[in-house]
């Protein structure tokens, strides 16, 4: 199902998405912002491995698969990012000893690559049927060297005039930031003012989220 861009001071881009593409995972979903595509799978809780097991919580192995080539430095960061976000949502503590697989397989890459990627990730664990305490919402925005516009979810095209550029998750309680990525130089208040603009915009994901739980209700 598709949500058409929406204007609050910004844009952003149309997003779509599939729930239970993969057969063979207890969740999955095909998440696309624009034309930027990201598919997550999910696996678990299942028996972790010796080496990896923690005896008083689950733990999360996060595995991103990027189009072309192998995985690079910038791909294990993504990694890092998403197994520490999807943390602080999950209910690690009613599964100790136990392990959750996700698995990214870039598709497409125009721009907002890390929000896709924790959004696509949220929808799987949604799919997945884990206690959540909250959903989480990315929503990434930049600053624009000339004229110091800060445009929310840009596309690669519009970074390319980037002067900085920031990923913000946002949990759905409080919308109280749980992950954040910045690139470039930027002052604290552009720092506070791309944050705030993009904790308004993160509604209208949690609403699309909701919309996505009710068509695919069957199968969540």
């Amino acid at each position: 199902m598709i949500e058409e861009g929406i204007e609050v001071d910004c844009v952003l881009r149309p997003m779509n998405c599939e729930i239970n593409l993969l057969s063979r995972s207890d969740g999955s979903a095909m998440f696309m912002q624009g034309e930027t595509t990201i598919i997550a799978g999910v696996n678990g809780p299942m028996e972790a491995k010796t080496q990896k097991m923690l005896y008083d919580r689950l733990s999360i192995e996060v595995t991103y698969t990027p189009l072309k080539g192998p995985a690079k430095v910038d791909d294990r960061l993504i990694e890092a990012y998403i197994r520490e976000t999807c943390e602080s949502a999950i209910m690690i503590a009613l599964y100790p000893g136990t392990t959750v697989s996700i698995n990214l397989q870039e598709m497409q890459e125009r721009g907002g690559l890390l929000a896709c990627a924790i959004n696509a990730s949220c929808l799987a664990l949604m799919n997945a049927g884990l206690p959540m305490k909250f959903v989480i919402a990315a929503v990434s925005c930049m600053i624009e060297k000339e004229t110091e516009k800060t445009i929310v979810d840009p596309d690669n095209i519009q970074l390319q005039n980037a002067k900085s550029a920031f990923t913000f998750a946002f949990d759905s309680i409080k919308k109280d930031v749980v992950c954040c990525h910045t690139v470039g130089r930027f002052s604290q208040s552009e720092f506070l003012a791309s944050m705030d603009k993009c904790r308004q915009v993160s509604q209208y994901v949690f609403d699309y989220y909701r919309d996505v739980t009710k068509k695919y209700a069957h199968a969540i």
